[in-house]
């Protein structure tokens, strides 16, 4: 605490592993909540939901479960007005939906869509739509994508039981897919893209899925891991390469041409996110050596029509 009564500017959490997926809570009635998921070699993992205790000015562990497998993501439902269930997705072998309660946080519903084979092909990402969160998207290494409905059924006793189905199945690339991100254009709810290990981004629209566009391709096939939408400009987004230093911006009114190549990282990118109150900022974050670098690009060369 400063002299002057301010509040602390870091606060700092440890796990008691190392945390590989973690995600920060929008709801407005639980300010300075993160999920946090461990990466632990062997089947039996943890998730935990950890929330800054105001008086203390420390981050504290709220709640703990186990989780099979390291989770590839979590997610908050995107809930800024805090009306839907306290829910929170992981994906991992399958898209678990748990509902948080404020003693303990329980299964809600285990999404699978290989009903009718013992094997299931893991789960490598997921989206959470902002404009309906009755919407999530699921990537895979089988190929395909997965947009789930979520539905609140039956009262029980006073809590809506939540459960999903399959809207949609689609295989999406040539090879594994490795990440999916909805996009804000054209009302926010029908527009998704996914990247994979075929090296390409590709653009879907829910309303007319036989077909998709492809927004680019590495030019050496590289395998794609991620990709993220700009927060203010959907005509935006960023993906970075597996093993790659460099970071491509696109532009989907100009398909297979960057916009630009973020290329200052002396190590291999490994995440990327675009600042959610400025079109022209994104963060990139690479391995040891290779530092994070916060990026300012001049609207007028890298947002120019």
């Amino acid at each position: 605490m400063s002299l002057h009564g301010k509040r602390k500017e870091i606060y700092k959490y440890e796990a008691p592993w190392t945390v590989y997926a973690m995600n920060w809570s929008v709801r407005p009635d639980k300010r300075f909540r993160l999920a946090l998921g461990s990466f632990v070699e062997e089947y039996n993992n943890k998730v935990q939901l950890v929330g800054l205790d105001e008086e203390s000015s420390e981050f504290i562990c709220r709640n703990t479960f186990d989780h099979p497998y390291p989770t590839t993501k979590l997610m908050w439902i995107p809930d800024t007005k805090g009306v839907y269930p306290d829910l929170l997705a992981t994906s991992g072998d399958y898209l678990r939906v748990w509902r948080v309660g404020e003693t303990e946080t329980r299964l809600e519903c285990l999404l699978n869509n290989n009903k009718n084979s013992d094997f299931c092909a893991p789960l490598t990402s997921f989206d959470w739509n902002e404009v309906d969160p009755y919407l999530l998207g699921t990537s895979s290494i089988d190929t395909t994508c997965t947009i789930w409905g979520l539905e609140t059924g039956q009262v029980l006793g006073r809590v809506n039981l939540v459960s999903g189905h399959v809207k949609t199945q689609l295989i999406a690339h040539d090879k594994e897919v490795y990440d999916i991100a909805f996009s804000r254009a054209g009302g926010g709810r029908d527009m998704f893209a996914s990247v994979g290990a075929d090296g390409s981004v590709r653009m879907f629209d829910l309303r007319h899925l036989e077909h998709s566009t492809i927004i680019y391709e590495d030019p050496q096939h590289h395998p794609l891991l991620r990709l993220c939408w700009n927060k203010q400009d959907p005509n935006y987004l960023a993906t970075m390469a597996m093993d790659g230093m460099e970071v491509v911006i696109l532009d989907v009114r100009v398909p297979c041409t960057p916009v630009a190549r973020l290329n200052n990282h002396r190590a291999c990118v490994n995440g990327i996110a675009w600042a959610p109150h400025s079109s022209c900022h994104i963060c990139t974050a690479g391995n040891p050596g290779g530092g994070g670098k916060a990026w300012e690009e001049e609207r007028r060369s890298l947002m120019s029509p």
